[in-house]
């Protein structure tokens, strides 16, 4: 358990290392020069990267989507890979960005972690205990929904707001009585005595989204389509050999080989087209947000679709 513990906090101080990695000519994202990603350790732009499909461009390492697209308003990278509510937090936030792609549903990729030996048997018997996730985050939807779905509200329970690396020492230590927590984080915190008390099946789609630089979308429009059929490809090449996929992934997430094939099996999924139907089901999320008062005011998050990426990939 310590190993593992400390493999969280080697990740961590690897991210915010990497973070602040970009370009090294100091342009911004409106002007010339390669294309700088944002990814996330186990995102599917870790493929692409692990297998080095794109060449040419830079990558950032991120935590989490929050950080990758305080980057993107930041100016430091031209487009990032984030789960269905950071880009809702950074609409509120006023954060110039377009959505370009997205993927199929992934809702077994997080869950609600408790140990086995407190007894919980449902998300229901955590009224008044303590819930740690990452806010902002796709999890932070998921406890929405799940309360929702068991009767109860956000005053029900405890929130304690920990980014992957606070709340991995902190449910290891019973410092909190559930951990909302996506992949791969997900299945290194999978160890003996730990349960999984529920997923985002039924409750949340739970996809991942492609964001762009609305400057970048502007001046990099071409080198943007190239690398989301790139990223569609590889996407594509690692669904269709999980085995190669799993040994090319693992060094590049520092996990072990067996750990990452488990998550990849539910985690990894193919691009889909950017319908009106899933912008619909974004605004819905925005506008639960805005109605539990977690983001100021509203957001018209569906008219952030850009049609000049949306037929990019996985047409």
């Amino acid at each position: 358990m310590r190993r593992t513990v400390a493999l969280i906090a080697t990740l961590t101080l690897a991210a915010g290392m990497l973070a602040g990695c970009g370009s090294d000519d100091g342009d911004a994202a409106a002007g010339p020069g390669p294309l700088r990603i944002g990814y996330q350790r186990f995102g599917g732009l870790s493929l692409v990267k692990a297998r080095n499909d794109a060449p040419g461009v830079t990558w950032s390492l991120f935590e989490s989507g929050p950080a990758l697209t305080e980057a993107i308003k930041a100016g430091a990278i031209d487009l990032g890979q984030t789960g269905e509510a950071p880009p809702i937090f950074a609409a509120a936030a006023k954060t110039p960005f377009v959505i370009a792609a997205t993927s199929e549903p992934v809702p077994q990729a997080e869950a609600v972690l408790v140990k086995q030996s407190r007894g919980f048997k449902t998300f229901a018997d955590l009224k008044g205990k303590t819930i740690a996730l990452n806010k902002g985050s796709n999890v932070n939807w998921l406890l929405i929904k799940l309360l929702e779905k068991h009767n109860l509200t956000l005053n029900d329970v405890n929130v304690k707001y920990l980014k992957p690396a606070e709340g991995r020492p902190a449910f290891d230590n019973d410092q909190v009585d559930a951990w909302i927590i996506w992949d791969p984080y997900f299945a290194l915190a999978e160890q003996p005595g730990v349960q999984v008390l529920a997923d985002a099946t039924g409750v949340a789609n739970n996809r991942e989204y492609v964001l762009v630089a609305k400057d970048s979308a502007e001046s990099k429009t071409q080198q943007i389509k190239d690398f989301l059929a790139t990223y569609e490809k590889t996407t594509a090449w690692g669904i269709a050999n999980p085995d190669e996929r799993a040994k090319v992934l693992a060094p590049e997430l520092k996990i072990d080989e067996a750990t990452t094939k488990r998550a990849l099996a539910r985690a990894a999924k193919p691009l889909t087209p950017l319908t009106p139907e899933i912008g619909t089901e974004l605004q819905a999320i925005a506008d639960g947000f805005t109605e539990l008062k977690l983001i100021p005011g509203s957001i018209d998050v569906k008219s952030l679709i850009d049609p000049r990426f949306s037929g990019t990939a996985a047409q």
